[in-house]
C-alpha cells in the first residue's frame, strides 16, 4: 500500500482557493509554528490557538506561550513595515502579501492531559499516549474553529520528525467529519519545513526547548 503524501494534498487544496480562506491553526510552541506560520499566512487569515495542557511544570507553560506570542508580534511588524519574513531561499512574504495574524491563549488546565494519560504514563515516547494527546490538543482546535466559524483548521505538530503525520491528519480527518470543519491536510516537516524552522528560530531568537513538553518527556 502506498503511503499518502499530505504535501501534495496539501499543495492542490492550495491550487485551489479562490480566496483568503480563515485558518485555527493549533500550535505546540513558537519554534514549531514558525516555518509554519511563514507558509501559510499567504494563502489564509491565520489564527493561533495555543492550547497545551500537556506542557509540565506550568513555568515552562508560560514561557512557551510568551514566546508563540512574542513570534507573532514580530511577524506582524515585519509584515506591517515591508520587512520580508521568510528563510532565505524561500520567495519572501512581504507586507500586503499576508493579514496580521491572531493570537489565542487557551486556558491552561494540565489535568486535562493527566486524566487522559491515566494507564498510559509507562508507554514509550511516540505511543499511544502521544497519539491520544494529538487527539485532546486537535479536538480543541475543531471545537474552537466550529464555534468560530473558521474554514479550516490544522496544526503545527507535523512539523516535527518525531511526530507522526499519519496519525495526526487520521486525527484530523475524524475530527473534520464530527465537527464540520474542514481539516487542512499536512506534513510540515517536508521540503526542510524543519531545517526552516531552526532557521526561523534562530533569526527570531526563539527559545527552543529540549523535551517535547510533558511530564513523561522531560529530559
Amino acid at each position: 500500500m502506498n503511503r499518502r503524501n499530505y504535501q501534495k494534498e496539501l499543495d492542490k487544496v492550495l491550487e485551489g482557493l479562490d480566496r483568503r480562506p480563515s485558518l485555527l491553526l493549533h500550535s505546540c510552541c513558537g519554534p514549531c509554528s514558525s516555518y509554519v506560520l511563514t507558509y501559510l499566512c499567504t494563502y489564509f487569515d491565520v489564527t493561533v490557538l495555543y492550547y497545551n495542557p500537556n506542557i509540565y511544570p506550568p513555568e515552562e507553560f508560560d514561557k512557551r506561550a510568551a514566546e508563540q506570542e512574542r513570534l507573532i508580534a514580530a511577524l506582524n511588524h515585519d509584515l506591517r513595515n515591508g520587512n520580508p519574513i521568510g528563510c532565505a531561499g524561500d520567495e519572501p512574504v512581504m507586507a500586503g502579501d499576508a493579514a496580521d495574524i491572531r493570537f489565542i491563549k487557551a486556558d491552561y488546565d494540565p489535568q486535562e492531559f493527566l486524566d487522559m494519560a491515566k494507564g498510559l504514563e509507562d508507554v514509550k515516547e511516540g505511543g499511544m499516549r502521544c497519539y491520544k494527546c494529538y487527539g485532546l490538543r486537535m479536538r480543541e482546535a475543531a471545537a474552537y474553529a466550529k464555534r468560530g466559524g473558521y474554514d479550516f483548521f490544522a496544526t503545527t505538530l507535523s512539523i516535527s520528525p518525531l511526530k507522526n503525520a499519519e496519525w495526526i491528519n487520521e486525527i484530523g480527518e475524524m475530527l473534520s467529519d464530527e465537527y464540520g470543519v474542514r481539516h487542512l491536510p499536512s506534513d510540515f516537516k517536508k521540503r526542510e519545513g524543519y531545517k526552516h524552522s531552526i532557521e526561523l528560530s534562530e533569526k527570531y531568537g526563539l527559545y527552543r526547548q529540549n523535551y517535547c513538553g510533558c511530564i513523561y518527556s522531560v529530559v
